[in-house]
């Protein structure tokens, strides 16, 4: 049950190993008082939930409702990748199947969207799925589920950041090929492409962070603004348009599946991709002014409003794009979709504007990926923690971690110059990558309701409903972790194998591993510094 008290009132943990802090990690977390409005731009209810979680404020909150509705929409861009990638869901299940397991997804999928929102607004932190685990899960499991989900969400990021890098680049190489249909990109061209879009996100991120909140609300109003252009001239110009009995009615199965039911639920992998990232927002909200309230609200509306605008792009794409069969013969199935309007020069133009958002939102990918990598070295998850985690004193920002993860991304983009196929095995984690550390929280807080444990105060709360969206979205996070393994189409080649699972099993050994070798001796649990389960003399933690 949720509590009015914000102070949980669990015990401390009961692994000696968990709770083992040197002097020197002692001499380095002094006591903050808790002091609204200071120079950080702290409301009374920030000071109150980092005094709570036991963490010192160290950055400016300069990030409002609206910068923050547009950092979190930007990332997700849903009808941007409905363009760019659910096209390739065609082929199982057609033109009605693809929309109708569009509608079931984002509806199962609000439910882990609303379970994540709740935790955020319970613990306001950068760490994010990492420092729910420490505080909602069992005592004995609660270290090494939190620090597996500290490097799954990183290199789930990590993954996901190159991949938007990738999309860009192809983007580019579409616009190109508008005016030579002969272009193509050789892979050293493409990953050069990227390194350079990397390099140019690094600016944003670092000399240009502070203007970062201004550049999202900026996207907020762009990503609608291209959405009407879209959608308006799609409408007005593409000619024939497809009827609406093929369009909501004509299911259709290429894959070679035994039935529909099964085409239709692989498809909902390319479904997920357009609309995951809600939580990308949690992990600056040490940046957001009043993060408990505004970080969840800017979660669900921005994935209500996304979801939305999914929709009529899909209904768009579908009653616009041609027939399904040249759809399916396409390299770029968007493409056909843009060139049906019967203009090169509008082709390229909506091609252009739709590259603009998705590289917008690859600098929200880089803040989002450099915070967590912060927040999990601050406490000590990874070697080398007390440089990643040390902050630039003049732009309030963490340098170390910002070039840390755009190194990290352009080492992942250099394997496309060996191989573009081994590149898109190691991107392909993300979904896997990420589903996982959802799962994990999600279920150490309906393990607390199931056995009627106290919660933390949250202010944007499920309440009654608590418990029944919790248990769907963890279920639902398996269900779709088992079809996200399964491949897009029978009979499977080598090419057309789905290696994500291997490589997310790799990463969950390898995180094993390293758990045992680092992380049980230096790795700090989250749960060690939360008031209520604060270890006796320690305060506030901070970074070196």
């Amino acid at each position: 049950m949720v509590l009015d008290d914000p102070l949980s009132t669990a015990p401390l943990l009961d692994d000696p190993d968990a709770i083992e802090m040197d002097d020197f990690e002692k001499s380095r977390i002094p006591v903050r008082d808790v002091v609204a409005e200071d120079l950080w731009g702290d409301t009374p209810n920030d000071a109150r939930d980092m005094q709570r979680l036991g963490k010192k404020q160290e950055f400016k909150r300069n990030f409002s409702f609206l910068s923050t509705l547009g950092f979190v929409s930007i990332y997700m861009a849903t009808w941007e990748f409905v363009l760019v990638s659910l096209s390739a869901g065609f082929i199982n299940g057609g033109f009605a199947g693809l929309f109708w397991t569009f509608i079931g997804t984002v509806i199962c999928y609000a439910t882990i969207v609303a379970s994540l929102a709740e935790m955020e607004s319970m613990a306001p932190t950068s760490g994010g799925q990492y420092h729910w685990c420490s505080e909602f899960a069992p005592p004995r499991y609660q270290k090494f589920l939190s620090y597996s989900a500290g490097w799954m969400s990183t290199l789930g990021w990590l993954s996901s950041y190159a991949s938007s890098a990738f999309v860009c680049a192809t983007l580019i190489e579409i616009c190109a090929e508008i005016v030579r249909p002969d272009f193509g990109f050789s892979n050293w061209q493409y990953t050069l492409l990227m390194l350079g879009l990397i390099v140019v996100t690094v600016g944003f991120n670092t000399v240009g962070a502070g203007s970062l909140p201004a550049l999202e609300t900026a996207s907020l109003f762009g990503h609608f603004l291209g959405w009407l252009l879209v959608v308006i001239v799609c409408w007005a110009m593409c000619r024939p348009l497809n009827a609406p009995r093929e369009v909501f009615t004509s299911f259709v199965n290429s894959g070679g599946w035994s039935n529909m039911g099964t085409a239709c639920l692989v498809s909902q992998v390319t479904v997920m991709y357009c609309n995951l990232g809600s939580d990308s927002i949690v992990h600056i909200s040490e940046e957001v002014e009043d993060a408990s309230l505004v970080v969840p609200r800017a979660m669900w509306w921005s994935y209500v409003v996304n979801v939305l605008l999914g929709i009529v792009t899909l209904i768009t794409m579908l009653f616009c794009i041609g027939s399904l069969d040249a759809t399916l013969e396409a390299d770029a199935p968007y493409l056909n979709l843009f060139q049906n309007t019967g203009s090169s020069g509008v082709a390229l133009f909506l091609t252009i504007v739709v590259l603009v958002l998705i590289f917008s939102g690859n600098i929200t990918t880089l803040a989002t990926v450099s915070r967590e990598l912060w927040a999990f070295s601050r406490d000590h998850g990874f070697p080398f923690s007390q440089w990643i985690s040390r902050m630039n004193p003049k732009y309030d920002i963490p340098f170390n971690s910002v070039y840390l993860s755009s190194v990290l991304t352009s080492i992942l983009c250099l394997v496309n110059l060996g191989s573009t196929f081994a590149f898109n095995l190691i991107v392909s984690l993300s979904l896997l990558a990420l589903l996982s550390t959802y799962m994990i929280s999600i279920g150490c807080i309906l393990l607390r309701r199931l056995r009627g444990q106290d919660l933390p105060h949250a202010r944007w709360s499920l309440g009654r409903w608590g418990l029944p969206v919790n248990a769907f979205a963890f279920c639902y996070s398996a269900f779709v972790m088992v079809f996200s393994s399964f491949p897009t189409s029978l009979p499977v080649t080598l090419e057309g194998a789905n290696w994500a699972p291997a490589i997310w099993a790799g990463v969950l050994l390898l995180s094993v591993v390293v758990y045992f070798v680092h992380g049980r001796t230096h790795f700090t649990p989250p749960v060690m510094f939360v008031e209520g389960r604060r270890v006796e003399g320690v305060g506030l933690q901070k970074t070196s």
